[in-house]
């Protein structure tokens, strides 16, 4: 028998998700994980927390002079949030499609949002981003390594 054996880097592409306090309050949890769940991605870290200012301002650092940013803080810090990282082969690019826009019908967005305000996640725009943003909600041993044993029946290796 063999033992595990490490994924291929191309495997290794990681991406912070949040769920945001309104799919929390919404109890739409399930429903978002499961989707990336059946998309075959692997999830290595996962946390309930109340996001604070300072953990918004650095999150959000790249939209501190728009005008809606007091409302996105007070909205990011109004009730508990779910982070997540996951794990896959083009996660980052995936993941960004899965979430949508509020309108695209098939997306997370498209089918459980209601408002643009209220939009129930946030996945990472790029593969550079997701690294810092992962930095920002996780410590490096709380991103738990594990052999996915379908990796063979949804990747081919």
């Amino acid at each position: 028998p063999r033992g595990p054996r490490a994924a291929p880097p191309a495997l290794q592409e990681k991406t912070l998700v949040v769920a945001k306090p309104d799919a929390v309050q919404r109890r739409l949890l399930g429903d978002i994980i499961q989707r990336f769940e059946r998309r075959g991605f692997k999830l290595v870290a996962m946390k309930l927390l109340q996001a604070d200012r300072r953990l918004v301002d650095q999150h959000y650092e790249q939209l501190r002079l728009k005008p809606f940013y007091p409302a996105l803080v007070a909205y990011m810090t109004s009730g508990p949030v779910v982070a997540m990282v996951w794990e896959g082969y083009g996660v980052v690019r995936c993941m960004r499609a899965m979430v949508g826009d509020s309108g695209a019908v098939g997306t997370i967005r498209g089918d459980l949002s209601v408002h643009i305000t209220r939009n129930l996640v946030h996945a990472s725009d790029s593969v550079e981003t997701a690294q810092q943003e992962i930095g920002f909600w996780f410590q490096q041993d709380e991103l738990v390594a594990w052999d996915s044993r379908d990796r063979d029946n949804i990747y081919g290796f």
